[in-house]
């Protein structure tokens, strides 16, 4: 009888002490498949990070952050143009071994997990400044002080090699910012040649141009003399250094010289057209909401449509069909047109300005 209730007891003791095993090992794994279903919901299968819903007392306060669906609506933007890139990279053979991949201007933040290559008169400064204050430089620091941001970031981020930057890739989020490729050519020329400072390297280069290129019969020109060279001058240069294989300023390279992003895995492209929401789509999927703000920082001059219009309705056709091939990869790997600008061509202008 005894015997009997201790098997009983005995029994009742495995039974408990299985549940007791089995829910240890189960509650745990309950718990993470909830919380990964409330993370990994609100967002695409990324690496690190998933979206967060900022909620306050009032429950509309505004923190210049994207709410959910909007958040939800550029993250499926991201998605097609990760998609379309990739495609394109194929089509064109970009991705292969007969490549090789540019790591040099990449910078890698490991305290961040972000990853960035800083494309030239791409909102370059904005993220300089942004790389910078998260590599631990202080907003009043760099607000003040005189020196290159350039120079103040590769102090903090080496030169990276293609196996760093693919090893970091495992944890971080890879960034790259693009914008129309002749927008950003005319914006370069804007910046660097027109308002290029005194006895600069891009000033002397000014000069270059306009001994090899300017036509001493040009009424115009003489009638309205540049100290610079007029878009027609800088266009032709850029087109004959290209056509003759010669290294090309980092202003005007193409982004698939440049970043050689068939090479890399990008998780986020932003473009200029939709720069706003995308920054902040960056800034909440890494969050640095923290550390940087959705913010445009430029310190050259500034160039509007109608500017753009204007310089490249002094050009010929052969001026754009020389640019379209310089750029056609960037063309085609981030989905512009060339159409309008030579719609452009038939709005000439007097040449009387710069």
């Amino acid at each position: 009888m005894v015997v009997g209730r201790r098997n009983v007891s005995m029994m009742r003791l495995g039974r408990c002490v299985a549940f007791l095993a089995a829910a240890a090992f189960l509650l745990p794994f309950t718990i993470l498949l909830m919380v990964a279903d409330q993370q990994y919901n609100l967002t695409y299968s990324s690496k690190r990070v998933f979206y967060q819903e900022y909620i306050f007392d009032n429950g509309s306060r505004d923190d210049g952050l994207l709410t959910r669906d909007k958040f939800m609506e550029v993250n499926a933007r991201m998605e097609a143009r990760r998609a379309y890139m990739k495609a394109e990279c194929t089509k064109h053979a970009l991705d292969t071994s007969s490549h090789k991949s540019n790591a040099w201007e990449y910078l890698i933040n490991r305290q961040y997990h972000v990853i960035w290559c800083n494309v030239f008169k791409a909102a370059s400064t904005s993220w300089m400044y942004n790389f910078n204050l998260m590599a631990n430089y202080t907003a009043a620091f760099l607000d003040k002080t005189k020196e290159v941001p350039l120079e103040l970031a590769r102090r903090k981020y080496a030169r990276p090699t293609t196996e760093m930057i693919k090893k970091a890739q495992g944890d971080s989020i890879t960034f790259l910012i693009v914008r129309h490729p002749l927008e950003r050519l005319a914006s370069a020329y804007n910046d660097k040649i027109v308002h290029a400072w005194p006895k600069s390297f891009h000033d002397k280069l000014g000069q270059r141009i306009i001994k090899r290129y300017r036509d001493p019969k040009d009424k115009l020109i003489e009638k309205f003399p540049r100290k610079y060279p007029v878009f027609e001058e800088f266009v032709s240069y850029v087109i004959d250094e290209a056509n003759a294989k010669r290294s090309l300023d980092m202003h005007w390279t193409p982004y698939t010289t440049f970043c050689t992003p068939c090479k890399f895995n990008f998780d986020v492209i932003l473009k200029f057209e939709t720069l706003d929401e995308d920054q902040k789509y960056l800034i909440q999927l890494a969050h640095l909401q923290d550390v940087v703000k959705p913010e445009w920082r430029n310190s050259g001059k500034g160039i509007n449509m109608h500017t753009i219009s204007h310089l490249y309705s002094r050009l010929e056709k052969w001026h754009l069909d020389g640019l379209y091939y310089l750029y056609r990869y960037d063309f085609q790997l981030f989905n512009y047109t060339i159409d309008s600008y030579y719609e452009m061509l038939h709005e000439k202008e007097p040449r009387n300005h710069g």
